[in-house]
């Protein structure tokens, strides 16, 4: 292996792969089995051992943070990449989407690491900034384009997706919330400005 640069060596890329297995497998276990579910069973659905988990997540708090860091992640790359490549309301649409898709391992990964001893405000500080930065960017977009209403800010989405994410484990949610999402993007249009 060739060393970094950095003081230290750059992973393999088996041991990426392994690492991205373990994380997809926790977020689906977690969402599906609760937090306490078995690392045995996540290394299992991985199809890795429960070594090669331990070498990457030596505790249960590791990978819960891992796994809540990466979704927040990928919601501000989504926003990045969905600006670029689609109109601005339905960039905005789209972004909400993947939002209530995280909001099912959040509902589950935030409340065990807050139960946790050490504190995670830095995490939860860090997240919250990442999603109001993308959503700064969707919203920013979409007024500038005029494809969305100039009085619209950050705080009335947050406040919208906080009604997207009631009653997150009950059968059927993720159409209901799809549907809202909708209703919502509607009527941030600018046409829907003047109605009522």
């Amino acid at each position: 292996m060739k060393d970094s640069g950095k003081g230290g060596r750059k992973p393999r890329a088996d041991a990426l792969r392994n690492r991205d297995k373990l994380m997809v497998a926790a977020k689906t276990a977690f969402t599906e089995a609760g937090a306490e579910v078995s690392l045995e069973e996540i290394a299992r659905r991985a199809g890795v051992g429960i070594g090669t988990l331990y070498r990457h997540f030596p505790t249960r708090e590791g990978l819960l943070e891992a796994v809540y860091r990466r979704e927040v992640e990928q919601l501000a790359v989504a926003a990045e990449r969905l600006v670029d490549e689609l109109p601005p309301a339905e960039a905005l649409r789209q972004w909400m989407r993947l939002f209530a898709d995280y909001l099912a391992p959040k509902k589950v990964i935030a409340p065990a690491l807050a139960a946790m001893a050490g504190g995670h405000s830095e995490l939860f500080a860090t997240s919250s900034k990442l999603i109001r930065g993308a959503l700064g960017l969707l919203l920013a977009r979409g007024i500038d384009a005029e494809a969305l209403r100039d009085d619209v800010e950050i705080e009335d989405i947050i406040q919208a997706l906080a009604g997207v994410a009631y009653n997150v484990a009950s059968p059927g949610w993720r159409e209901r919330a799809y549907r809202l999402i909708d209703i919502v993007v509607a009527g941030l249009r600018p046409s829907a400005a003047g109605v009522g």
